[in-house]
C-alpha cells in the first residue's frame, strides 16, 4: 500500500520560511517522479514543483521560482520543499504527489498517488 505523508506545515509570517517533507512508503521511491501541489480555499489545485527520479531535473511554477526549492533523498524515501520569502498568497494546503513514469508529466497533473496534505498559512 502506497503512502505519502506530508509534514512541516504551519503558521508563519510573511517573509518567513518553512520546510515541508513527504515520507513515501510502499513504492520504489527512487524510480518515481515526485512533486508538490497546493490548493487554496475556493481555488483549484495547482502545480508547485517537481523533481525527476535522478534528483537533477526540477520544474517550478512561475509563482514560486526563486523562492521554493524541491529536493529528494532517495535513501530516506523523502522529498522536501524548502519555501523561503513566503507570501500570504502562498497560503494553501500542500499535497505531495508521485508519478511512476520517468517523464515530466506530473507537472501537468498526471499523478498516480497523492498525500493527504499539510496546511501552510502565511500571515501578513
Amino acid at each position: 500500500q502506497v503512502q505519502l505523508v506530508e509534514s512541516g506545515g504551519g503558521l508563519v509570517q510573511a517573509g518567513g520560511s518553512l520546510r515541508l517533507s513527504c515520507a513515501a512508503s510502499g513504492l520504489t521511491f527512487s524510480s518515481y517522479t515526485m512533486g508538490w501541489f497546493r490548493q487554496a480555499p475556493g481555488k483549484e489545485r495547482e502545480f508547485v514543483a517537481s523533481i525527476m527520479w535522478t534528483g537533477i531535473t526540477t520544474y517550478y511554477a512561475d509563482s514560486v521560482k526563486g523562492r521554493f526549492t524541491i529536493s529528494r533523498d532517495n535513501a530516506k524515501n523523502t522529498v522536501y520543499l524548502q519555501m523561503n520569502s513566503l507570501k500570504p498568497e502562498d497560503t494553501a494546503v500542500y499535497y505531495c504527489a508521485a508519478d511512476r513514469s520517468s517523464s515530466s508529466r506530473l507537472r501537468f497533473g498526471k499523478v498516480d498517488y497523492w498525500g493527504r496534505g499539510t496546511q501552510v498559512t502565511v500571515s501578513s
